[in-house]
């Protein structure tokens, strides 16, 4: 049966019960230039596959490479043995129940290995900090060699601790005072048993967590669920005589957290959490409107996911994550967050036979984490594109948000994009860097023409490629969801058109930019290569600010 959690109680008078450790307030302080959602177990080579020793030389070289800025690992391996179930749970079960607690998707190669020690001896050896972080809300990974449809036998005999939806098991109802029981129980045996650092509760993977209609009714179980959290660290806290802090991953923005039941601002009156990681798939994040809401004393990480990522901008070339996080830091972050990219390079995951993430990611490490290291680089500022993300029914992940893809007028009407700029070009050496205005059209034919804007003035009409690919844009076929397309071949067929217009540096904003598009000539009001009598409508894909120094190319 469905029960809200108690009411909570006045947020500073909560904030003030609690008893940290002396060291508490320093740890949340500490440096975080790049943290690493380190889902180490969601590819291939991963720790059930390889020995121990082998994987401890494989799994840190891109944070052991120099000039490194990683400075903590947030492990992110449910599928581990014994991660996901408490032992009490299961001692409680069958034997069927008790083979749901040690669900892996592979067999284990070295199954005698304490994997999760490993990730705690090895982190800490490099000086970095360590978390778990822990999916609230994770889909039930079967044992190796079991049919699909097996059901998790503790889902199973309780229906009424779930809430039916996209899953077709159900994903765990934290309206239910003993499913908010037993994760908690979990992270006091990890937090126990295990070194870590803090914790962080992942609310983005997956939803929803709620009864659907009813989260925002039904946020005080989220909030009653935190507070369990809370007072669980603080207590091995006192006992371990060391700092364990707290962060929770939540939506892009604090609207999507009403959506979704997050009750973000009551978590943080009552001193519920350290840290909050902002998003995952979202370029554009609300990290303003949260530092406004929340006040200074929660740290702010905005995250990037380079595999469920913005869309149309999986694995994209480093000038784009250098131009998101300029962006972020720009905005207010306290650091950035990286989820779903690879640990060493592409070389190294050939020598086992699979495909590795892309250089880009390597570069990154050591760039993103800090202004003075992006300073003087080339950047691609994009506009946020609207994309499915299929793991979730609710606001989370979504991008609802997002101007792109927009349709433009048949009249020649101007259509508004705003784009964001955290490059300040009236600094920047004279003739040492080029801007260019890049638009990516689907529907066009040559002789098209547009006419664009920038903050009100007119740019030169510019170059047009009417025979452009671009292999993340599906168009007219629907983008598909987030996640998996990013090695698609190029479809020889596609024709963009890609409009690249010069930009006067001192024509853009440090900030927020006003592009404005319209069609001043259509070549023919039908569809050339096709039969149709359907009028053509143009549509705007992409919609990015490129930003060249010199000896650098995009």
């Amino acid at each position: 049966m469905v029960q809200p959690g108690p009411t909570p109680k006045a947020g500073t008078e909560a904030a003030s019960s609690w008893s940290f450790h002396p060291g508490h307030q320093a740890a949340v302080d500490r440096r975080r230039r790049i943290i690493v959602q380190n889902d180490a177990v969601g590819g291939e080579p991963s720790p059930l596959t390889m020995d121990a020793e082998d994987w401890k030389a494989f799994g840190f070289q891109y944070f052991d490479q120099p000039n490194s800025q990683v400075d903590s690992i947030w492990w992110d391996c449910g599928v581990i043995p014994g991660a996901m179930y408490p032992t009490a749970l299961l001692a409680s079960q069958g034997p069927a129940e008790k083979q749901a607690g040690l669900d892996w998707s592979k067999p284990i190669k070295d199954a005698g290995a304490d994997w999760l020690a490993i990730f705690v001896e090895e982190t800490h050896r490099r000086g970095l900090e360590v978390f778990w972080h822990f999916r609230i809300s994770e889909v039930d990974i079967r044992p190796a060699g079991a049919p699909i449809d097996l059901p998790n036998p503790i889902k199973a005999a309780h229906p009424d601790w779930l809430i039916k939806t996209w899953w077709w098991q159900g994903m765990w109802n934290l309206a239910v005072p003993e499913v908010r029981a037993f994760k908690v129980a979990k992270v006091r045996e990890l937090a126990e048993r295990y070194d870590f650092d803090g914790f962080q509760i992942d609310f983005h993977r997956h939803i929803p967590v709620l009864p659907v209609g009813r989260q925002w009714e039904l946020r005080d179980s989220v909030t009653e669920f935190m507070r369990q959290v809370r007072e669980t660290l603080l207590e091995v806290s006192a006992a371990k005589d060391k700092p364990i802090l707290l962060s929770a991953k939540v939506p892009r923005s604090l609207e999507v957290c009403r959506a979704d039941g997050f009750d973000v601002v009551r978590w943080v009156q009552e001193g519920l959490v350290d840290m909050l990681t902002l998003g995952s798939r979202s370029y554009d994040v609300a990290i303003e409107g949260y530092r406004a809401a929340l006040g200074p004393s929660v740290k702010l990480y905005p995250c990037l996911d380079d595999h469920h990522a913005s869309d149309a901008y999986q694995h994209p070339p480093v000038e784009v994550f250098r131009g998101v996080a300029s962006s972020w830091w720009r905005r207010g972050a306290d650091g950035i967050e990286t989820f779903n990219w690879y640990g060493a390079p592409p070389e190294v995951y050939a020598e086992y036979g699979v495909r590795g993430g892309p250089e880009s990611q390597q570069t990154a490490y050591r760039e993103i984490g800090s202004v003075e290291t992006l300073n003087g680089k080339s950047k691609v500022f994009p506009v946020e594109r609207r994309g499915g993300y299929p793991w979730a029914e609710g606001g989370s992940g979504q991008n609802l948000h997002a101007q792109l893809p927009l349709k433009l007028a048949y009249d020649g009407r101007p259509s508004d994009v705003t784009l964001y700029c955290a490059e300040d070009l009236k600094e920047a050496p004279e003739g040492k860097r080029d801007v260019s205005l890049r638009l990516t059209v689907f529907g066009s034919e040559p002789g098209d023409r547009l006419e664009v804007k920038l903050n009100g003035r007119l740019l030169s009409e510019g170059a047009f490629d009417y025979d452009w690919k671009d292999p993340k844009i599906f168009s007219p076929l629907p983008q598909p969801s987030s996640g998996g397309y990013g090695h698609r071949e190029v479809d020889p067929e596609q024709r963009l058109l890609l409009v690249t217009c010069d930009v006067d540096p001192n024509n853009v904003t440090l900030g927020d930019n006003t592009v404005s598009i319209s069609v001043t000539v259509q070549a023919s009001p039908y569809r050339g290569r096709t039969t149709s009598s359907v009028t053509r409508q143009l549509q705007v894909e992409k919609v990015e600010l490129h930003v060249i120094f010199e000896g650098e190319a995009v």
